[in-house]
């Protein structure tokens, strides 16, 4: 844990929330954010996998030798099982944890949905859960929550956006366009918290080992062979890492920082044809 920074582990006075932590990279960012001194916030919409990342972060606590005895014992943590893609979400999550007494030092905006569809064939609901999820509560979570960061001179932000956000490409029309939004919002923010004790740092990753990315075994296998899709375990290392260096953002992966532009570069007619070559493999819903 000393790849990020130095946590006392007097007490545990203050907390991180993480959104869609029942699973995948929420879940570790959850460890890695408990082990460092923090209370831990959890929130998603599966109630039985928040249960059992509780239930790993609490044993990670309590069997580790770098925390003292007094300090397990004030170490808390919060489930709220809440579904992010409601206009109220934000204002729930936020109402639970005032009235839990939880001051929020670090905020982790990760809960995302991956869909592969034309914009024309994604479903009017799917295109209200997605925008929801990656534009709207989020921001509403940073909204409310970075005032009182500022309030006591301190606080991380984490926003989670992609390597779709720097390109178009076919396939991932909706999904690029909203992690475009948290990109350009995360940089306006991080520029109005100069000199106030808070940051905001945003993750662009490209391909990440998780069921997020709807791979076949074998192709996973290829990409993992190749480099192109990295660990869950190092994605949230390297992403935590540059939030509490304060950094504006990371995007692990040498290969992500070649394919960006070269995307980028790309023609429209181009990315036309792949789209269309692309489209009989695409999801149906």
């Amino acid at each position: 844990m000393g790849l990020f920074r130095k946590k006392r582990f007097a007490n545990y006075e203050t907390y991180a929330l993480v959104t869609g932590a029942a699973s995948g990279m929420g879940r570790l960012y959850v460890r890695r954010l408990a082990l460092m001194g923090y209370n831990v916030i959890m929130v998603d919409i599966n109630a039985k996998g928040l249960e059992e990342t509780e239930s790993l972060v609490k044993q990670d606590v309590m069997t580790s030798e770098q925390i003292s005895a007094e300090a397990k014992a004030m170490f808390k943590s919060l489930v709220l099982v809440q579904d992010l893609s409601l206009a109220d979400a934000a204002d729930s999550i936020f109402e639970a944890t005032q009235a839990a007494g939880c001051n929020v030092e670090v905020l982790v905006n990760n809960a995302g949905v991956m869909y592969c569809q034309g914009i024309a064939e994604t479903s009017e609901r799917m295109i209200r859960i997605i925008t929801m999820v990656h534009m709207n509560t989020p921001l509403m979570l940073c909204r409310k929550y970075v005032t009182g960061m500022k309030e006591r001179g301190c606080g991380y932000i984490l926003n989670i956006s992609s390597l779709a956000s720097w390109m178009i490409w076919p396939g991932i029309g909706m999904y690029g366009a909203t992690k475009r939004f948290v990109k350009d919002y995360s940089r306006e923010l991080r520029i109005e918290c100069q000199k106030t004790g808070v940051s905001v740092t945003n993750a662009y990753f490209g391909a990440v080992d998780t069921p997020l990315v709807p791979l076949k075994d074998s192709l996973r296998k290829l990409a993992r062979g190749l480099a192109v899709m990295i660990r869950p375990e190092k994605a949230v290392d390297k992403a935590l890492k540059a939030t509490f260096r304060r950094r504006k953002g990371v995007m692990p992966g040498v290969l992500n920082h070649i394919f960006r532009p070269l995307c980028m570069l790309m023609p429209d007619c181009l990315l036309g044809w792949i789209y269309r070559k692309a489209k009989p493999y695409l999801m149906k819903v």
